[in-house]
């Protein structure tokens, strides 16, 4: 798990790849609008059928979760501000759910991604663009468990 916070807020979570825990574990607190979980269970295992009821919700802010399915994808991170704070790189298998201020994608490789987030969408409405860091002001966020090559 890596997390990028801002000012004591979660701006964006990532769920690399390689996680992995028995049993099911949500990264999000129940405040969330949408939720990240991961779940490992073994053969056998059932879940009960089940139906969601009704509750009225307010979303507020959007919040995106983008499954990196192929090629590898520079994630840039920003306040509420639109102030650049570093960047991510995503490879294949990784989660990430951004949470909170600002992002921007770069395609570092021919990639495909798959997108979820809460609707319904009402076009340019939902957004304000911005203009993104410059490529040589980018800085790579680094977790100390990573190992993993990032640039």
């Amino acid at each position: 798990m890596e997390h990028v916070i801002h000012e004591g807020q979660s701006l964006v979570i990532v769920l690399r790849t390689g996680f992995a825990a028995q049993g099911i574990h949500f990264f999000t607190p129940n405040s969330f609008s949408q939720q990240l979980g991961y779940m490992q269970r073994d053969a056998g295992y059932s879940i009960a059928p089940h139906t969601h009821n009704p509750i009225p919700r307010t979303v507020t802010w959007t919040q995106e979760t983008l499954f990196i399915k192929s090629g590898m994808v520079r994630l840039d991170v920003y306040s509420h501000e639109r102030c650049y704070l570093e960047s991510l790189v995503l490879m294949p298998g990784d989660v990430v759910l951004m949470a909170a201020g600002g992002h921007g994608l770069v395609m570092l490789e021919p990639s495909e991604i798959i997108e979820v987030k809460q609707g319904p969408y009402v076009g340019e409405a939902d957004k304000s663009h911005f203009e993104r860091v410059l490529d040589d002001a980018v800085v790579y966020h680094v977790e100390e468990s990573d190992d993993r090559n990032r640039t």
